[in-house]
């Protein structure tokens, strides 16, 4: 059964830290929501894209942040699942010329809801 609780801590998770980290291109805020050795994959264009969070992080450290570019950044929320310990959001983000959609696998780790798989495409409006 959802917990409430639950669903409210990992929404906190993505509004306070990934999306946070990502529109203003901090890796440190965007990886202590990554447990160590995540992967990520997904298709960017139609391109097939596979990373390790390292490298991930590593692309948001270098690339000039959506704040800074000025251009629009919108993070939204479409969908939480909780299952005890484990859950998936399902989230769209708008950032320099791309639409993705994620589908953010959490686990909650000693008390943390950690992001331990990301999955993203580029979807047309």
């Amino acid at each position: 059964m959802e917990n409430q609780a639950e669903i409210t801590d990992i929404k906190d998770t993505i509004e306070n830290f990934y999306f946070k980290g990502l529109y203003e291109g901090d890796e440190m805020v965007l990886g202590s929501i990554f447990q160590p050795g995540t992967l990520l994959y997904g298709d960017v264009k139609g391109q097939p894209y596979f990373k390790t969070v390292d490298l991930y992080l590593q692309g948001v450290k270098n690339r000039q942040s959506p704040k800074d570019s000025g251009k629009p950044f919108k993070g939204e929320i479409l969908e939480i699942n909780v299952a005890n310990s484990i859950a998936m959001a399902v989230i769209n983000v708008k950032m320099y010329d791309f639409n993705y959609r994620d589908f953010l696998s959490f686990h909650k780790i000693n008390g943390k809801w950690l992001i331990v798989n990301k999955m993203l495409t580029d979807i047309s409006e």
